[in-house]
């Protein structure tokens, strides 16, 4: 009986990870199975059902798109969706959300609202007209909840295009003009040295990490970097913050808070360690209150850091 024992739970600790999550998703294992109805109507779409994933879609046929000078359909890669499936606490949901230029700070704004994180932002294409960018979001939870929040994600995105059918090619506010920048002040605010090259003033902080065994830093583009242009009253600022996994979804939403677009995020590089991820970022302000938000988005990375410490 000992012997019976002993084997039977050697066999529980060596089943493969993928055999145990089939049978909890299935119900064998204690789990649970997600309504397709319920996800839908809180999401305000039709739900389908595959395999016990629930996935919603929507087909981004409101604006014409033309990549490499041909007519692209929706099924060619236009398509935003969000699919769930059983998890713990819930629902774990996944997704890809079709977005234009002017679409993606409020369809990140209401992802943040809703609960969610976004982990990707990036192009699909080359030559598209206009340009098309995808926005990957996700989230844990209630599944009711995250289909809601999926929705207003969506529903932000469709009131941008109501208000304005065709995608604006700037951001709202004057262009900033060349003028002179306090590099001392931004220097006070950030408390890292900047460099003056041309007008611009930049603040540049490296980091250590290992790619393929070997040790690499800032010189290797281990970096968070700032560039403030125009002049102290009116300036823009685009920049990159190395983040790893967990430092991401803070940056992000400080970021916003501070009024500083998100212009992408995506991973520079393949074998490091720990992953390290890069998203940029454009504002315009005065020159004060762009290092100011720069620097909100540095202390919450910080944040990060003094809790794994603790």
């Amino acid at each position: 009986m000992r012997n019976t024992i002993r084997h039977l739970g050697y066999l529980a600790l060596a089943a493969p990870l993928a055999v145990l999550t089939a049978l909890w998703a299935s119900g064998q294992g204690g789990g649970h199975r997600l309504d397709a109805g319920k996800i839908g109507t809180a999401a305000g779409t039709k739900a389908t059902a595959k395999d016990g994933v629930v996935r919603i879609a929507w087909a981004r046929t409101d604006v014409p798109v033309k990549v490499d000078g041909m007519p692209l359909k929706p099924f060619a890669g236009l398509g935003s969706w969000a699919a769930f499936t059983p998890a713990p606490h819930g629902a774990m949901v996944m997704g890809d959300t079709v977005v234009f230029e002017d679409e993606v700070t409020p369809a990140m704004d209401a992802a943040f609202a809703g609960g969610l994180e976004v982990t990707g932002l990036h192009n699909h294409f080359f030559h598209d007209e206009p340009k098309v960018y995808f926005m990957h979001i996700g989230g844990q939870g209630d599944p009711e909840k995250l289909a809601a929040a999926v929705k207003g994600v969506w529903d932000a995105i469709k009131k941008v295009r109501a208000d304005h059918a065709t995608p604006a090619k700037q951001f709202a506010g004057e262009a900033p003009k060349e003028g002179k920048i306090d590099a001392a002040a931004i220097e006070k605010v950030l408390g890292h040295k900047s460099e003056t090259q041309q007008g611009v003033v930049k603040v540049t902080i490296g980091r250590e990490g290992m790619m393929h065994q070997v040790k690499v830093g800032g010189a290797m583009g281990l970096t968070t970097w700032a560039a403030f242009s125009g002049s102290d009253d009116l300036a823009a600022v685009d920049g990159d913050f190395i983040m790893t996994a967990g430092e991401v979804q803070p940056v992000l939403r400080a970021l916003r808070k501070a009024g500083i677009h998100v212009v992408a995020l995506h991973n520079h590089m393949i074998g490091e360690q720990p992953a390290f991820y890069f998203t940029h970022f454009w504002g315009k302000g005065s020159a004060q209150e762009l290092a100011t938000g720069v620097k909100s988005a540095l202390d919450a990375q910080q944040q990060v850091t003094r809790a794994k410490q603790h």
